[in-house]
Formats: structure tokens, sequence, C-alpha cells
């Protein structure tokens, strides 16, 4: 039995004609009433009387109408939903994220323009450090991870560029330092600084320390924070002073200050990674719009 006998068999009951059904779905008569007799035949039982006049459900053919009348339509939208699916707009797109990506504005723009886009996708964020959102992505516990690894930590990942971050250095409120600007990092040569362990945010940690050498000096560490939050909190409670990326100064904490460096200026890159020959749909458009914004401009 196939979807074209059911429908034959629907235009059939509903016209009660065999002429005006045929009309109706565009074929003969007589090719018709064949298809319904091959139905029969199948099913083991007539489904319709033939009066003078065209014809009418047996007891059998009531029951299968009442049975098969929604088959149709249940196929016609299993068909849109499995279309929707191999395009995207549903399913399930797990992102993790650093601390620090969230407060970027092009990762902001990304999730908002995504969800603009896709709002029938169940959109899942996971925060954690960098090593735990790479591991989750290898074991397939995360579909994409936007985060700062160093190159050693990518392995086979896929990497995308989703902005590329000018370092900056907060300082408590207050500091001598902030009468200078942009500030010479040759100037924090004395204080301590407050930075990620290397094993939860590396990039950041080098960041700091090539910096640091560059401008002539090792960097007093002291207070180590999990997160670019705690830093910048320790910072405004007078503990130390550090650098972060720009996008921290939308924060706007009380009790530190965000000072521009002059050149040259270390940045960090902030990348998209995903496993490489990824195929879900969901996963290709994500991937997709940071390449437009990339074009274009975060959108707001």
């Amino acid at each position: 039995m196939e979807l074209r006998h059911l429908r034959y068999f629907l235009a059939v009951a509903d016209e009660r004609n065999v002429t005006r059904a045929a009309a109706r779905l565009g074929i003969q008569q007589p090719p018709l009433s064949q298809q319904i007799r091959e139905l029969e035949r199948e099913i083991g039982t007539p489904l319709f009387h033939r009066v003078p006049r065209g014809v009418e459900l047996t007891e059998a053919g009531h029951t299968f109408l009442r049975l098969v009348q929604s088959i149709p339509a249940q196929v016609e939208g299993a068909t849109h939903e499995a279309r929707r699916a191999g395009r995207g707009e549903t399913g399930e797109l797990r992102v993790g994220f650093t601390g620090a990506a969230s407060i970027n504005p092009q990762v902001q723009g990304l999730l908002r323009r995504y969800r603009d886009l896709y709002p029938d996708v169940r959109l899942t964020l996971t925060e954690k450090n960098t090593v735990t959102l790479l591991d989750e992505l290898r074991s397939h516990q995360l579909d994409a991870v936007l985060a700062r690894p160093l190159p050693q930590h990518l392995g086979d990942l896929t990497l995308t560029l989703v902005a590329r971050e000018p370092m900056v250095a907060v300082v408590p409120r207050g500091h001598p330092a902030a009468q200078t600007r942009p500030l010479p990092l040759e100037r924090l040569r004395d204080e301590t600084f407050i930075t990620t362990p290397r094993e939860f945010g590396p990039l950041i940690y080098d960041t700091v320390w090539q910096a640091c050498r560059a401008a002539g000096f090792e960097p007093r560490l002291g207070q180590l924070a999990p997160q670019m939050l705690s830093i910048v909190s320790l910072v405004a409670a007078g503990l130390g002073v550090s650098l972060v990326p720009d996008a921290m100064r939308r924060l706007n904490l009380e009790g530190c200050e965000y000072l521009e460096l002059r050149p040259p200026v270390p940045t960090v890159d902030l990348t998209l990674l995903c496993r490489p020959h990824e195929r879900a749909a969901t996963v290709l458009n994500f991937t997709a719009l940071v390449g437009d914004m990339q074009e274009t401009g975060p959108h707001r």
C-alpha cells in the first residue's frame, strides 16, 4: 500500500463520486477506479458500494476512513519538520564559552542573531574555563566553543576568528598610573599582577607574561582568579592590577579604571571552535553567522 492509494481513497470517500474525485486529483477516471480496486484487493474487502450516482462507503470503508484520514497530513507534517531539521531550523545547539567571551559584543551579537534567525533551535549555553570547554567539545558534550586557546590546544579542531581584542590595563580607581594615558606598560613593573591560573586560561596568562617581558620586566604574580570577572573584582578591591581584554570594560565595576596601553598593544584572539568535518546543520549555521559578522559587522 502506497501513500497515493490513501490519497485516492480519501478523495473518493469525500466526493462520493469517482469521476469528481478524478477531476479533483487531476487524473483520468479509469486509472482511479483501478487504483481503488487494487486497494480493496490488498485490504481484502470492498470499501465502496457502487450506486447509480456514485459510490457509498461500506462499513469497512467507514472504519478504514476513520483510521487513515489523518495519515497524509501527518506525512506532510513529518516531511516539513524533516526539511526544517535538515536546514538546521530545529534541533539543539550546545555552545560553551569562557566568562570573558560572554561579555564580548561580537559574541553577544552572534548569539542574539542566531536566536533571531533560528528561534526553534534549543540553544544551551555553558560557561567554563578554556581547557574544560575543549575537552567537552572533543567528547561531544558541546557542539561549539567560544574561547581563546593556545595553538597547541587545538589539535584537529577547526577554528574561526570571532574577534581580535586589544588588551587594556585595569587598575584600582585613583591609581597613579591612571595619570598617564595611553599607559606605558613599564609603569606597572612594581605592581602585583592578578591573573588566571595558566591551566584555566592559557592564552590570557601567556599574553600578560609576554607583554610584561616585552616591556622589560617580569610580572610579580599575586592572587590567582579563575575567571575574568574575579580578576576585575580583585583589582577593584585594591589587591593588584591586571591586563584584560578590552571587552571587560563593559562590566563597569566601581573601584577600578581601564587604561589603554601605549603601542605595541598586545592582543588576544577570540575564536569559535568546532569538531572537524562537522555535519550538523545547527553548527554549520552558527559557524556561517560568524563569517557573516566578519563581513558586515556585529548585528545589534
